[in-house]
């Protein structure tokens, strides 16, 4: 332990240099009174200094404040704060409140965006959008709609508006945007519907477009230089992406990006992952000699230039994806000690199940294990860098929806996990107290048949029938919150939770872990040991991220309830076919004798 605190110190220090950031932006990440993104910084550890609310007294929480969003469906994201005001957002429509914390929480102002409801049924999980950023006195939303807004955030007036897709086609958005020095860089949604994944670099100042990068495509597409950006230590070489797809199917491949972002101003690099290629059946995808073919670059980690837009390095988690375990969950920078040796981590839990330990300089994969026990589609990563499958997943044919070209209308069953993963894009987060990352977890299995499918713009590419139930021979429930130690690739302690825990964690200095539940508990447990010190019920279910700030001199902890997602889709847009939702509706049908809908801030503190 004493190790990993010390290697917290240091990543603490590394982290810390705005000399390549956004000025504005590190300046108020560091200050603890605020939560000034959604991450809690650029290196996304979600994890405060501030201590009054602790181990001691946090069983003493009473509600403090409450404001109502007025908007249904699934409330991911937190609000930010700085300086007296707090700003929230909703799911679709993304109205955006500016709330004046100095005096009884009045709205200042209100943006409400006029969007086209056409696009609510091409978004594919809920009508999520996991927040809003802020630089320079502007907010950044990123409507559904794909329109990316900047809003002066003293009144709320619109500086400027700028298309980032089109719905017709399919694109949408539900992400946070990164700021890096004055770029505002975005991406796209969509991968069920043949959507070709990229990221964008707008200005911050014009909303002008600087560069789009990008995930699969030729090499001056995707940003990829044959010689200079690596894969696991080597030289990607010449259209790495192409040669890994059948003809011209990259161009509806997916590969599209609504997880969470990170920054090292050291490195200055940023790091997101990719989702899932296009269409979910396999066998429609494989090679002309009808063998499985990588799919590069998607369900992979990306490292590229915030300026240029150029990639670094890339790693790929999930070749030949059969399962729709999208990459596209957040990766946290930390400095760990990894067999003695000080390393610049990233850590990523992967939709597969597996986590991995990256040095994210230069993209050596240091770790990688499993961070559910019930994962069965692989039985590890091959870690022998003699190997020709060095970095792949050790594949369990059983379980495979592929079944050498023959997957089609066979029903495979009892893979774990299920399609949303062992971890969807609920944040984890790092506490330089222990080490540890603390991981809200899904315990899921799935039964998955792909079927044939074509393509038509604008209209749902997915060619595969899933039903979802927990994991068998376990604690029954769907759900664990775990810690973590990244350097060993093991679970320290585990949580069993009777639905997935679809929320994001926060740590902070008092020793604590906050987090929410599916059915609308809101919970605080010692990092220690997992112990709950701390439940509350919320009016909804809770898939939002906790947050903390302080006001008055005086910590407060915060959190949205509003139930959705694509866990809680059944309740949210009212469908009741089990195999509905991409297979969400059965498996958690159960969650509608928990709560209901409904979009509610609740903020806490000590009496």
């Amino acid at each position: 332990m004493r190790k990993l605190m010390f290697a917290a110190s240091v990543a603490a220090a590394a982290l810390a240099s705005p000399a390549l950031a956004n000025d504005d932006v590190a300046k108020n990440q560091a200050n603890p009174n605020f939560w000034a993104s959604q991450s809690g910084d650029y290196a996304a550890t979600r994890y405060s200094t501030l201590d009054q609310i602790n181990t001691s007294n946090v069983a003493d929480l009473k509600v403090a404040w409450t404001f109502s969003t007025g908007v249904l469906r699934g409330h991911e994201g937190s609000p930010l704060v700085i300086g007296d005001v707090m700003y929230l957002h909703t799911p679709f429509p993304n109205i955006v409140f500016a709330l004046n914390l100095a005096d009884e929480q009045k709205i200042i102002w209100k943006y409400e965006p006029k969007q086209d409801p056409s696009v609510i049924p091409v978004m594919c999980c809920d009508t999520v959008n996991r927040g809003l950023a802020y630089a320079d006195g502007k907010i950044i939303l990123q409507q559904a709609d794909t329109n990316v807004v900047a809003l002066d955030a003293k009144t709320g007036k619109e500086l400027w508006k700028v298309a980032n897709g089109d719905p017709k086609r399919g694109e949408t958005a539900t992400n946070t945007v990164l700021i890096v020095r004055d770029k505002v860089i975005t991406a796209i949604s969509g991968a069920e519907f043949g959507v070709r994944g990229y990221v964008t670099a707008y200005d911050l100042n014009s909303g002008k477009k600087v560069w789009r990068a990008y995930n699969i495509g030729p090499d001056n597409e995707i940003l990829f230089d044959a010689e200079k950006t690596t894969s696991l230590g080597k030289p990607v070489g010449k259209d790495s992406s192409l040669k890994t797809w059948n003809g011209d199917q990259w161009k509806i491949g997916g590969g599209t990006l609504w997880g969470g972002w990170s920054y090292d101003p050291e490195a200055d690099l940023f790091y997101y992952g990719s989702a899932n290629p296009s269409t979910w059946n396999p066998s429609q995808r494989a090679g002309a000699d009808g063998k499985p073919i990588d799919q590069k670059w998607t369900m992979a980690i990306i490292a590229r230039n915030p300026d240029t837009g150029v990639a670094s390095w890339a790693y790929q988690m999930t070749p030949f994806d059969e399962w729709d375990y999208d990459g596209v969950n957040e990766n946290i920078l930390v400095d760990l000690d990894i067999k003695g040796q000080k390393t610049p981590a990233l850590v990523h839990f992967d939709r597969n199940g597996f986590a991995y330990t990256l040095n994210r300089k230069n993209g050596e994969l240091l770790v990688a294990e499993k961070f559910d026990p019930v994962v069965n589609w692989a039985t590890g990563i091959d870690m022998d860098k003699a190997s020709p499958n060095y970095g792949r997943p050790i594949r369990v044919a059983k379980y495979s929806t592929f079944r050498d070209g023959k997957g089609a209308d066979v029903n495979t069953k009892g893979i774990c996990p299920a399609a949303l993963g062992s971890k969807d894009m609920q944040p984890a987060s790092f506490s330089k107290l222990t080490g540890l990352f603390y991981v809200p977890t899904n315990h899921v299995c799935m039964d998955y048949e792909p079927f044939k499918v074509s393509y038509t713009s604008g209209q749902p590419y997915v060619g595969a029938t899933l039903s979802m139930f927990p994991a068998p021979d376990s604690h029954g429930g769907m759900g664990n919150f775990i810690a973590w130690d990244a350097s060993q690739g093991k679970i320290v302690w585990s949580k069993p939770e009777q639905f997935s825990v679809w929320s994001g964690a926060l740590t902070t200095a008092g020793g604590v872990v906050f987090y929410g539940t599916l059915e609308g508990y809101f919970k605080a447990v010692d990092q220690k040991d997992g112990k709950e010190l701390f439940k509350f019920k919320t009016p909804s279910g809770i898939i939002s991220n906790a947050m903390t700030y302080t006001h008055g001199g005086k910590q407060y902890v915060g959190v949205m309830s509003g139930v959705g997602g694509w866990a809680g889709i059944g309740l949210a847009a009212g469908l009741t076919n089990p195999n509905d939702g991409l297979g969400a509706v059965g498996g958690y049908a159960g969650l509608k004798q928990y709560t209901n809908l409904g979009g509610t801030l609740t903020v806490f503190s000590l009496p």
